[in-house]
């Protein structure tokens, strides 16, 4: 079975809301350089997803037939993605303390095609 290799697109919520919140908490926390370093992993393994992302697991609060919505697990934070035909929709970043009734909400999110 051959792997299509997929564009990668993030939501809004992800780059203006769930990153800058990453990267606040990690600053205030552990500093500059630590949260620096794991923004840089978290677009590494993005970058990953062109063509490894079956790689990881389905996500266990949104579960489909398709098992189109899976999950990135870095540290304490799920990174939560939805397959599409010709796309890899990047949808949030959760800790992992946050309520499943608040991840299940992802499914709705929509991302504007250029």
């Amino acid at each position: 079975m051959e792997i299509t290799k997929k564009e990668v697109v993030t939501s809004s919520l992800f780059d203006f809301v769930d990153l800058p919140s990453i990267h606040e908490y990690g600053t205030e926390t552990f500093g500059i350089r630590l949260a620096d370093n794991f923004i840089t992993e978290i677009y590494s393994n993005l970058d990953c997803l062109t063509i490894d992302y079956l790689l990881h697991p389905e996500c266990r609060h949104l579960k489909t037939k398709t098992k189109k919505y899976r999950n990135i697990i870095l540290g304490s934070y799920l990174i939560i993605y939805r397959i599409t035909e010709t796309q890899i929709q990047v949808l949030r970043a959760f800790h992992g303390s946050h309520s499943p009734k608040k991840i299940m909400k992802t499914k709705k999110i929509t991302i504007n095609q250029a």
